[in-house]
């Protein structure tokens, strides 16, 4: 669907939401309009579904007010398409003047969108992991409580060489740039550590037969795949139906906990770092996690956390300015200035660039009760998105890409 659901979300859902919920302060009359750029369609719905689902849990568990303000949420499809992703987001500024803009979800998205909301000066929260947004050339409007595409990505290097103990490992990724931006990440640090990145696969986004690139896997002690979307759970299966039984690692989507009713045993022992995990004890994850049973019964994951997040960050700011969003560049600053000790992830704060620093959870995915669940192996505490550089050292090199770092023969 690519037209506003105002009406839905804002007034059906908050009335039905009321009756069950403590009544909040009587709102003020200006209500604050957000966006949302979501994939409902195409190969990445799986994630742009559970980002409605997310940032509808949280305000409908505020009835839709923030700060004293009443909220509209718009909702807009970009359909896994760049083209509409812009489309979308000149629709919600220029027809719907929304105050911010959360998501969209893939790096190519933001790319397309990126130019247009800091030339219209849109506060936005972006969801999609673009590195370069918050690096090279940081978007002065721009806001990622979730991480960049690698950040998570040189945790799990970091944990495959030291914990996992692999030395030859292939990667697998679509052929996007997310892909190229995760995977430049796991192969960097994972060469710095003493690692060899064998070789590099790209598969077209949306492939739904993998034969052709598992039949290339050979002379390596493990894998590395940061499939995104429903993806991973096709992967997984080919996988093991293909006889390959070599260690699987992953970044912070390709073993979402979303995806865990779905994969099968076939998944089972895969091992993923992601800045989200289902069974994080904090008081807010808690309530996240039933809050999402209760208004979608459904499993979230790390799509549906940030925007939950997104949420918490954008009531808090709105509380520092007084419900005054006059001006874009004072609520950026009280956006990147937000700093929150318990959300569904854990403490969260944001860099002098507005990108997120806080936990990164290494997990494996083990079968408990019948039941598939991502338990965590170990938490790397305040990770920004230049870990472990010097942020002038690594702002020299060039930015990730299909071909950087390249694949160099390995020494043994």
């Amino acid at each position: 669907m690519t037209v506003s659901r105002r009406a839905l979300l804002a007034g059906a859902a908050a009335a039905t939401g009321a009756a069950a919920l403590p009544a909040p302060a009587i709102a003020k009359s200006r209500p604050i309009k957000i966006g949302l750029l979501a994939d409902k369609t195409g190969p990445l719905a799986e994630g742009g579904i559970q980002m409605q689902q997310g940032i509808t849990s949280y305000l409908k568990s505020k009835n839709f007010i923030l700060a004293g303000y009443k909220v509209d949420l718009i909702l807009a499809d970009t359909a896994s398409s760049p083209a509409q992703a812009k489309t979308r987001a000149q629709e919600l500024v220029e027809r719907d003047h929304v105050d911010f803009i959360v998501g969209p979800l893939a790096a190519f998205e933001m790319f397309a969108i990126n130019a247009y909301v800091a030339q219209h000066k849109v506060p936005t929260l972006c969801l999609a992991g673009a590195d370069n947004l918050t690096q090279r050339a940081p978007n002065p409007y721009l806001v990622r409580d979730s991480a960049t595409s690698s950040q998570a990505m040189h945790v799990m290097a970091d944990y495959a060489h030291k914990k996992m103990g692999l030395k030859r490992v292939i990667t697998i990724d679509s052929d996007f740039a997310f892909g190229y931006e995760q995977e430049g990440g796991f192969q960097q640090v994972f060469q710095d550590r003493g690692g060899c990145v064998v070789k590099k696969l790209w598969s077209p986004l949306g492939t739904l037969d993998f034969t052709p690139y598992l039949a290339q896997i050979r002379d390596c002690d493990g894998v590395c795949q940061g499939y995104a979307g429903a993806a991973p759970v096709q992967f997984m299966k080919q996988y093991a139906a293909f006889g390959l039984k070599l260690p699987v690692c992953g970044g912070e989507t390709a073993g979402d906990d979303a995806l865990l009713p779905h994969f099968g045993d076939s998944a089972v022992g895969m091992v993923s770092a992601c800045p989200y995990t289902i069974g994080f004890p904090g008081d807010a994850n808690k309530t996240f996690k039933s809050l999402m049973k209760k208004y979608f019964d459904a499993v979230p994951g790390f799509y549906a956390a940030g925007m939950y997040i997104d949420g918490m960050v954008i009531e808090a700011a709105l509380k520092a300015l007084h419900g005054d969003v006059s001006s874009p560049e004072r609520t950026v600053r009280m956006l990147r200035a937000v700093k929150l000790e318990d959300t569904p992830r854990g403490p969260l704060s944001f860099d002098h660039l507005g990108n997120a620093v806080g936990n990164i959870y290494v997990r494996r995915i083990e079968k408990a009760g019948g039941k598939l669940t991502n338990v965590t192996l170990e938490t790397y505490n305040n990770i920004g998105q230049f870990w472990p550089y010097a942020e002038a050292t690594y702002l020299k090199q060039p930015a990730y890409s299909r071909a950087w770092p390249p694949v160099t023969a390995c020494k043994s």
